[in-house]
């Protein structure tokens, strides 16, 4: 990404929301990992995956975090260029690892037969790959002439839109499925929260073409991607645990109440 001379309050601004976000993911692997022991067997996976993006997004983080420090000095009391390029392709190779596997743990805690599930999972992670990559090269392009950067913007909302239609429509049937209420608003939450956050990635990616330039626009995209980090990583994460859990404790309940069952006829025998 073209670096360009910012003022001090906008350098620390973008190294203050870096370190949160770095903080952020590592604090919600941690948890998604250890409470991984809380909910059953057969959901563990989608929390361990949970943990895994979270796991993935603080590593380029720290990478994109060093990258800043080291595009800038300070031996003038303010921030000055080292020549050093600031590489945010870190940001693009954790969304290329971490997008598909977003999708997959919402996946992973629906009512999906396993020929559906592996159907709907190679499409959007085939989907949201795409949509990366297309992506990429217009993010270079931040002044001057931005045809380029116009160009990746409209092939990436071709594939956005689709995995939002495939999130909020596609998936409809098997949410409606689930017949515990509070189950069924927990995957409709996680399912509305992924599609919220992820609006705010083509905005942010507007920030050049609407007039905001140079220093600013780093400054801004950088501070926009890691908002957007935190709600769709962090947030989706936390609620794919509490789908998890809320699931679990269903599990729970419906053995016991067998359990007593064959316990009470066994008596009565």
């Amino acid at each position: 990404m073209a670096m360009f001379n910012m003022s001090d309050f906008q350098y620390q601004a973008v190294y203050n929301v870096l370190s949160f976000a770095l903080a952020s993911m590592m604090a919600t692997t941690l948890f998604l990992w250890c409470r991984s022991i809380a909910v059953k067997e057969q959901y563990k996976c989608a929390v361990f995956i949970s943990g895994l993006v979270t796991f993935i997004a603080a590593y380029h983080y720290m990478r994109i975090f060093n990258s800043w420090v080291e595009a800038y000095s300070f031996a003038t009391g303010v921030p000055v260029l080292t020549g050093v390029p600031f590489n945010d392709a870190y940001r693009y190779m954790d969304w290329l690892l971490t997008v598909p596997l977003l999708l997959i743990e919402i996946l992973m805690v629906m009512k999906l037969a396993p020929e559906v599930y592996t159907a709907k999972a190679r499409t959007l992670g085939v989907a949201s790959a795409l949509m990366i990559v297309s992506g990429y090269y217009g993010e270079l392009v931040i002044t001057g002439d931005l045809t380029p950067r116009w160009f990746c913007w409209l092939i990436s909302m071709i594939f956005f839109l689709f995995i939002v239609f495939e999130l909020l429509v596609g998936l409809s049937e098997a949410t409606e499925s689930e017949t515990d209420a509070v189950v069924k608003g927990k995957i409709k939450t996680a399912q509305v929260v992924t599609v919220l956050s992820w609006c705010t990635y083509p905005v942010v990616y507007l920030f050049p073409m609407l007039g905001i330039n140079a220093a600013a626009a780093v400054v801004s995209i950088q501070i926009g991607y890691c908002a957007s980090d935190i709600i769709s990583k962090c947030g989706v994460g936390l609620l794919i645990y509490q789908i998890t859990l809320a699931k679990s404790q269903k599990s729970d309940i419906a053995t016991t109440i067998t359990t007593t069952k064959v316990t009470v006829t066994t008596v009565v025998r």
